[in-house]
């Protein structure tokens, strides 16, 4: 069953600034994102972009937004394939047992100025299934 929807889009040059302001890269941040992005170098401003779309997208899908959770509590990171995946730590991951869902997916996108992201909240069953119903 889906639980909820979230989309964002993030301007890239936005967050140009945070690149040379360690407080603010760590405030929002996981430690394993900053890692990633910077061995990223010209690529390490769209791989943020997409990462905080991606916690905006989370908050939305949520239906509360990001009120009561701590940024870095959210990871964004890439699989061996390069698909990206959250993970959800602390004040996240209790805002998602509250909402009812325990699978998360996540598309990401850049294009030139713009990252945006997709996340979609579902709760599957303990017996496999995903009934279909309402969004809360």
């Amino acid at each position: 069953m889906i639980v909820g929807i979230g989309i964002d889009v993030v301007y890239v040059s936005r967050l140009a600034h945070w690149l040379d302001n360690p407080g603010l890269l760590e405030r929002f941040f996981h430690p394993r994102e900053i890692e990633a992005a910077r061995a990223r170098r010209s690529g390490a401003l769209f791989s943020l972009a997409a990462r905080f779309a991606a916690k905006e997208a989370f908050g939305k899908a949520l239906g509360t937004g990001l009120r009561g959770i701590v940024l870095k509590d959210i990871l964004v990171e890439n699989n061996h394939n390069g698909k990206p995946h959250i993970l959800v730590f602390g004040s996240a991951q209790r805002a998602l047992e509250e909402c009812g869902a325990n699978r998360i997916h996540l598309s990401l996108t850049h294009e030139r100025d713009n990252a945006i992201a997709m996340v979609i909240l579902e709760k599957i069953e303990k017996d496999g299934s995903a009934n279909h119903a309402s969004i809360c």
